[in-house]
């Protein structure tokens, strides 16, 4: 987990806050103990997206997901805390994404009072965006925009936008957006394995196949070991990259000709 710059002591408290939350995954009462850690430390949006986002897929990772421990109800009636609302709000729909219900996302949020919807933290814009790019809402890009200039170069908002192009396979120009959002800032250092990996989609949809292996080896190499779900994600796109490289050199049948 990559947090913001806040000092050692700021990110050690952050970071047990997480594993508290974490250590008994089957523990229903596991995100409430998590968002009195974060009223607590008076997290911004930005460290509530990192921890509410890994302490989701940790869950997820363990066959105890989010979604069946907290209830849309819960989360719409958080509590009039702002922290402890948004950190059941990250949770949810961080697991939301994690299994790819767009659908049951943007409905969600859309169900919200038009006040609620207009004053959302950056990630949880984010997280709708990724809903409707997804779904190949042409709304959504714009959304991304704005979501984009408010987060900067925030690595865990941008990773949900990702996610977003990704899955979108009919938006106007997604490929070109994908690999231009994965190739830039903070990601280009090209040491982020899942940037490396949409990248990679993005340039087997533009038909640059060697780039789009170059950059899954390169995602395979820096994926921590034990990774076993990401990894045959990894492992997929280049077998697809591979595939698709192949079709389209293979030599095409000719047509037409003189009649005999």
């Amino acid at each position: 987990m990559n947090l913001p710059t806040r000092g050692p002591g700021r990110i050690l408290a952050l970071l047990e806050a997480q594993a508290r939350a974490t250590a008994w995954p089957a523990d229903p009462s596991w995100p409430l103990r998590l968002a009195e850690d974060l009223v607590e430390l008076g997290a911004d949006w930005r460290e509530s997206a990192q921890v509410c986002a890994d302490a989701a897929w940790a869950a997820r990772a363990v066959g105890h997901s989010v979604l069946g421990l907290i209830s849309p109800e819960q989360v719409a009636a958080a509590g009039p805390d702002p922290v402890t609302a948004r950190t059941y709000r990250h949770l949810y729909l961080s697991a939301l994404r994690f299994d790819f219900r767009t659908r049951t996302l943007q409905e969600f949020v859309e169900q919200l009072p038009s006040g609620g919807r207009a004053s959302l933290d950056c990630y949880s814009r984010a997280l709708y965006a990724f809903a409707l790019l997804g779904q190949s809402h042409e709304v959504g890009l714009a959304l991304m925009d704005e979501v984009l200039a408010a987060a900067g170069d925030h690595a865990k908002t941008r990773h949900v936008l990702l996610h977003g192009l990704w899955l979108g396979q009919d938006l106007d120009r997604g490929a070109e957006r994908l690999l231009a959002l994965s190739s830039g800032p903070p990601f280009d250092n090209g040491n982020d394995p899942i940037a490396l990996f949409r990248m990679a989609g993005a340039l087997r949809r533009l038909g640059r196949y060697d780039e789009g292996l170059t950059a899954i080896d390169r995602a395979l190499d820096l994926l921590p070991p034990g990774d076993l779900t990401v990894h045959a994600d990894l492992v997929r796109e280049h077998s697809l990259i591979s595939a698709t490289r192949d079709i389209d050199r293979r030599p095409r049948a000719r047509t037409g000709g003189t009649a005999s």
